[in-house]
């Protein structure tokens, strides 16, 4: 009862000392914290039972001077889309949300300094179809089929204080091609989880379509190449064949054109940010390289520029 009892007993946070209900404590290394402080957290700190009260008081006095960098914030790009990386390309700055209203939620503010690389993660994930025989149980083909879908993760590798990475998913749903994964028969038609049947690969013979059953726009310029061949380094489409038999859909859901719009934008996140990284960091060289003596055209002294450009005698620009 002792141990019952202590269970249930009151704690204080150790950050703000208010106390603690029965299922807000977060514990830290050497103590408590309410939820109330935990939330003012960074959304990408994630080692909070390692850290002392000590490192929480310390990231929550980086997050409130946070709150001054947001309001300074001014976005000039957005790149994502539920996710969204949001650059201030004149402050040099970027924050990564997902919130409409990103001023209320006191988003990291980076500067693009801080970036030490960026990747593209597509996450592959298979579920085996089967069919129904009979007696009603399942049964897998020879060759086994799969079914794959795809997630697609921008990883932000960043020097901060208080976390090394910020990672999140482009897509907010799995990309496929809505595939069912267990059919009635051996022999059922490959279908989609709405019950309508998928042509096989060949399937449709050349002027089957109606003109005009494809709409201007539905296919993106530069998708289908000229001659109708795959793209460099993309599988082609299919559907996944071995020996004459579909087992898989991984080639269709790969030339789908939901699947090339997300692996676009990772790429166009991943570019953007690694090019704004080395952007900074030239300026960073640029600035810290020894200053070459000159002769003001103004006043005639030879004099060193000052970090505007200007004579440090007379204050005319030199160069501009």
């Amino acid at each position: 009862m002792a141990l019952f009892g202590k269970l249930f007993d009151k704690k204080q946070c150790s950050i703000c000392g208010g106390d603690i209900g029965l299922l807000g404590n977060r514990k830290l290394e050497d103590g408590n914290c309410c939820k109330n402080c935990a939330a003012k957290l960074s959304p990408w700190f994630s080692e909070r039972r390692q850290s002392t009260v000590e490192d929480i008081k310390a990231q929550l006095e980086y997050r409130e001077a946070n709150q001054e960098k947001v309001a300074a914030f001014h976005a000039t790009r957005t790149l994502g889309e539920s996710t969204k990386v949001i650059l201030d390309e004149d402050a040099g700055k970027f924050l990564v949300t997902s919130a409409r209203n990103w001023q209320s939620v006191n988003p990291d503010v980076l500067s693009f300094s801080d970036v030490t690389g960026c990747t593209l993660d597509i996450d592959e994930d298979k579920t085996e179809i089967q069919y129904k025989d009979k007696e009603g149980d399942r049964q897998s083909f020879s060759p086994k089929r799969y079914a794959y879908s795809y997630d697609f993760y921008i990883v932000i590798h960043v020097n901060n204080p208080y976390f090394n990475e910020i990672r999140f998913k482009l897509n907010s749903s799995k990309v496929d091609n809505d595939e069912e994964t267990l059919l009635d028969s051996p022999t059922a038609m490959p279908r989609s989880r709405s019950g309508a049947s998928r042509p096989m690969p060949g399937a449709v013979r050349p002027g089957a379509a109606r003109p005009g059953a494809v709409r201007p726009g539905a296919v993106r310029p530069g998708a289908v190449p000229p001659g109708g061949r795959p793209m460099p380094g993309r599988a082609p489409m299919g559907g996944g064949m071995m020996g004459g038999v579909r087992v898989s859909n991984a080639d269709e859901v790969r030339a789908s054109l939901e699947y090339q719009q997300y692996e676009q934008m990772g790429q166009e996140i991943r570019e953007a940010l690694l090019q704004i990284r080395q952007e900074a960091r030239d300026s960073a060289v640029a600035a810290n390289a020894p200053k070459t003596a000159v002769t003001c055209p103004y006043c005639g002294a030879t004099t060193t520029p000052d970090a505007s450009g200007c004579c440090e005698f007379c204050g005319g620009a030199i160069g501009g």
